[in-house]
């Protein structure tokens, strides 16, 4: 048995309106992925930075092997002194950036580099599974895997 279904006048006008604001959305979150990406990346020796990045559910899966939530990567701030030398703590970039959107969900994959004064640069791939909730994009799980260097 087939279902038919009957758009009427009004509602073709919404869809059409919905399909052809569909492509903006998708640019638009891909837009402030990449660019909260980039803030993430520039702020990442801040407390406040990983705060706002990281959703309190998160699941983060670092490239050693070891799984950690959000309260642990915060309580990473409590215990720091803060006697760290910002000289020897390395920049981080991203290179080869994908991002794939689906509804209120986004994968983020990327080449990360972390270049360190007087050391060769360290490069892992990083992906991560963001969420928008309550219009705010927040990152729900991470893996990062080393790149063994040549």
């Amino acid at each position: 048995m087939k279902t038919l279904i009957k758009i009427t006048g009004v509602s073709a006008f919404m869809l059409s309106g919905l399909i052809a604001c569909m492509p903006m959305a998708i640019a638009d979150d891909t837009d402030d992925l990449t660019k909260m990406l980039h803030e993430f990346l520039a702020g990442v020796s801040e407390r406040d930075t990983h705060d706002q990045f990281w959703a309190d559910d998160l699941i983060y899966t670092s490239s050693s092997g070891t799984r950690s939530s959000k309260a642990d990567i915060m309580s990473g701030f409590d215990e720091s002194d803060g006697a760290e030398d910002d000289e020897a703590a390395p920049a981080y970039s991203a290179d080869d950036i994908q991002i794939q959107t689906y509804g209120t969900t986004a994968v983020v994959a990327f080449r990360l580099v972390a270049t360190t004064a007087g050391a060769a640069d360290q490069e892992y791939f990083n992906t991560g599974t963001f969420l928008k909730r309550d219009d705010k994009w927040q990152v729900v799980a991470w893996q990062a895997t080393r790149i063994p260097q040549n």
